[in-house]
């Protein structure tokens, strides 16, 4: 996967930079595993806005991708394709297993269509394989990571990222998740080897205010802009700046420097050292 740079016929074209797209194979996703994805508008089940700033956007169809791979432990599959996912950063593959089934799963980067992939206690130790995290080896880049058991794949999945083993001890391993963070994960939760594809994701820039549109983010309007009866920064005469001690949300939260996790999460004790 590459990057690629446009001839600045508009101001839009002028720093954009885009995708190139040249590891995909198939422009059409397999029909059976589609859904479709209605919008929410940042609203949740009361219809209540608890995402701001969100609405609009391009229609995508939801592709279903198999975290958990489990239920296929002891099938061979061959990769048919690498395809494009909107819903998602990293590109997608497509496995037909040996009963003929098919379904998708995050393409690690370097996996080949024609290639084997496999999964289960036995599977080899090769890329695109799901294993246990007894079975792969410290150092080793794996993703799609459970972080319990029995439960699928639920961190490790954007473009780009990777997880490694530092050290196991009894039944436990001490992973380094990509942003630093080591966590205590037990030592029959799955991984896939390898690093997940579309590496160069995040040097992609966007170049004007539609392409963000077009994902469904709308402009983020600016505290200071707004008048007093919709957020504590607003009103004053002229550019009168926030007029608070300190930058808050329009709830009057402290919005730069205020750690927001709880302290006594029960998650807390799994994780032996934070990030950075």
């Amino acid at each position: 996967m590459g990057v690629k740079t446009h001839r600045p016929t508009s101001a839009g074209r002028r720093f954009a930079v885009t995708a190139d797209f040249t590891e995909l194979t198939t422009k059409r996703p397999q029909k059976s595993l589609t859904v479709p994805l209605p919008g929410t508008g940042g609203r949740n089940a009361h219809g209540h806005v608890t995402s701001r700033f969100r609405g609009g956007g391009h229609k995508r169809l939801y592709r279903l991708i198999d975290f958990y791979r489990r239920d296929r432990a002891g099938v061979g599959g061959t990769v048919l394709g690498i395809e494009y996912d909107p819903n998602r950063s990293a590109r997608i593959a497509l496995i037909e297993y040996a009963d003929r089934q098919r379904r998708y799963i995050l393409w690690p980067e370097g996996l080949a269509v024609g290639e084997a992939v496999g999964a289960g206690d036995d599977a080899e130790l090769k890329l695109g394989n799901a294993l246990p995290l007894r079975r792969i080896p410290a150092g080793l880049p794996i993703h799609n990571l459970e972080l319990h058991r029995n439960r699928g794949g639920q961190i490790v999945r954007s473009a780009g990222s990777s997880a490694t083993i530092q050290a196991k001890e009894g039944d436990l391993a001490h992973v380094r998740l990509p942003s630093g963070e080591v966590r205590i994960v037990h030592l029959e939760c799955w991984a896939t080897v390898g690093q997940v594809g579309n590496i160069e994701h995040k040097s992609l820039v966007y170049g004007k205010a539609g392409r963000s549109r077009w994902k469904g983010r709308m402009p983020h309007v600016r505290g200071v802009a707004m008048n007093p009866v919709d957020h504590p920064h607003g009103g004053g005469e002229g550019k009168s700046g926030q007029g608070n001690p300190h930058p808050v949300s329009p709830w009057g939260w402290h919005t730069k420097g205020r750690k927001t996790r709880n302290r006594r999460k029960y998650s807390r004790r799994w994780i032996a050292s934070r990030r950075p």
